[in-house]
């Protein structure tokens, strides 16, 4: 198994819940199988969420953004934990994301045919769902594709491949469930998926 450079991004703002346990664990695998990791925790980066002027007017990203971008460009598999919060990502999760995935950095326009230039291909991606409520394949009976918004709309769209992990429901289940979904990350981590 090739070793790999991992960035791993807990995508809730705070770090003592169940997704921060499921980051744990999957930094705990990728660490033991050899993998070098670098980690930041969505709840300790410092970034005005909102686009002020749409993109009219690309506001100046906080150094804790360049972070963001540095380590996304450093790594060969980026992981994102993060809560279903109304069959989305949390809103901070979205704001960085539109804060900070920018031509020039994730894609580029091509002015002449209007076609997309995917900025990081060659990068895998594993997106990791925690849903509270109910089963992930509830989720998306009720719901359709609710990590479409990540995978495709935002990962994929700048030729990064990825993978989608969906656990629950994490509130009402056995203690058995729980172990079993930090066994999963955790392997998840040490093979670098």
């Amino acid at each position: 198994m090739r070793k790999k450079k991992i960035f791993i991004l807990l995508g809730h703002s705070d770090t003592e819940t169940f997704s921060g346990i499921l980051v744990d664990a999957y930094e705990r695998g990728a660490k033991s199988g050899g993998h070098e990791v670098r980690r930041m925790n969505l709840g300790e980066i410092s970034f005005d969420p909102i686009l002020h002027k749409g993109y009219k007017v690309i506001q100046e990203l906080e150094p804790d953004l360049v972070r963001v971008q540095e380590n996304i460009t450093w790594a060969d598999h980026f992981v994102v934990v993060y809560p279903n919060w109304w069959c989305a990502m949390p809103a901070l999760l979205k704001g960085m994301f539109d804060r900070m995935w920018l031509p020039g950095f994730a894609f580029n326009f091509d002015k002449t045919t209007g076609e997309v230039i995917q900025r990081l291909t060659g990068k895998t991606a594993r997106v990791v769902n925690i849903s509270g409520t109910l089963s992930p394949l509830m989720m998306w009976w009720n719901f359709g594709d609710y990590t479409n918004e990540i995978a495709r709309g935002v990962l994929g769209f700048a030729g990064i491949k990825v993978k989608v992990s969906s656990f629950g429901p994490c509130e009402r289940c056995a203690d058995e469930d729980r172990k079993n979904w930090v066994r999963q990350a955790e392997l998840l981590g040490k093979r670098g998926l």
